[in-house]
């Protein structure tokens, strides 16, 4: 398993008192969002957190299967980044780090890149629940398959493997002796 090496630094956390963000003390002491003059009076501080580096990897990993599907999509509506960028209302390097695997997005940015590209935000994550929901509802547009998968729930197990077996034995080509 490799390592992977990752400076924690104790760093204040202080709240903005005009907009509520809560964010890391910034060296100019104003808000990131709003600009406005920070509180330190009473700054949290974080300490070193212990890295759970199968989390991490999973999270690389994720970003990484996001990345390649924003930059699929967007090839795929012939958009270019900077196009994407301007319906978000980011700059154009933020669409390229995220589709190099560089940076990941957060859920409001997530919601709004998949609005960007005319999708919904389950396409971009493409979490196992959606795709297999998809394989499902393509299958069943069959109407034969859907016959025969409303027909399983009141099948014995003998007969649902005697008809796999007939099923395989017909796609193969292959005739049964009785």
């Amino acid at each position: 398993m490799a390592t992977i090496p990752i400076n924690v630094e104790t760093r204040e956390v202080v709240h903005c008192r005009f907009c509520k963000l809560i964010q890391f003390r910034t060296s100019n002491l104003l808000c990131r969002r709003c600009h406005r003059p920070l509180e330190v009076e009473a700054p949290v501080r974080l300490g070193p957190v212990p890295v759970d580096h199968h989390l991490v990897e999973s999270s690389a990993a994720a970003g990484l299967k996001v990345a390649g599907l924003v930059k699929e999509i967007r090839r795929a509506r012939h958009l270019s980044q900077r196009q994407v960028a301007g319906r978000m209302q980011v700059p154009r390097t933020y669409i390229s780090k995220i589709e190099n695997g560089k940076a990941i997005p957060t859920l409001s940015s997530l919601e709004r890149l998949a609005a960007a590209l005319g999708v919904d935000v389950r396409q971009l994550i493409g979490d196992a629940r959606s795709r297999r929901d998809e394989e499902v509802a393509s299958i069943l547009a069959d109407p034969l398959l859907a016959e025969i998968a409303a027909s399983l729930p009141r099948l014995e197990p003998l007969h649902r493997s005697l008809l796999l077996g007939a099923v395989l034995d017909m796609a193969t080509g292959r005739r049964r002796t009785a």
